[in-house]
C-alpha cells in the first residue's frame, strides 16, 4: 500500500508540476539588462526572443556565469 502511495504522488509530481515553465517578467528582463548600458535594447530583444521560445517549447541556450566572491 505504501509502495502504492509512492508511486501515484511521484507520478502526480510528475506530470503536473512539469507542464508549467517560469518565464522571466518584463521587469525583470530591464534588470537584468541593465548591466549592459551600451547594448541595452540588444539585450531585451535577445532575452525577449528566448523568452518566447521557451513558451512555444524550442530548446533554448541559457549561458552559465561563474559567481566571483
Amino acid at each position: 500500500m505504501k509502495l502504492l502511495l509512492n508511486l501515484f504522488l511521484f507520478l502526480f509530481a510528475l506530470f503536473i508540476l512539469s507542464e508549467g515553465s517560469f518565464s522571466l517578467t518584463n521587469y525583470q528582463i530591464k534588470k537584468i539588462c541593465e548591466k549592459d548600458k551600451k547594448n541595452l535594447s540588444k539585450c531585451i530583444k535577445n532575452i525577449q526572443e528566448k523568452r518566447s521560445n521557451l513558451q512555444k517549447g524550442n530548446l533554448i541556450e541559457i549561458p552559465v556565469i561563474p559567481f566571483k566572491k
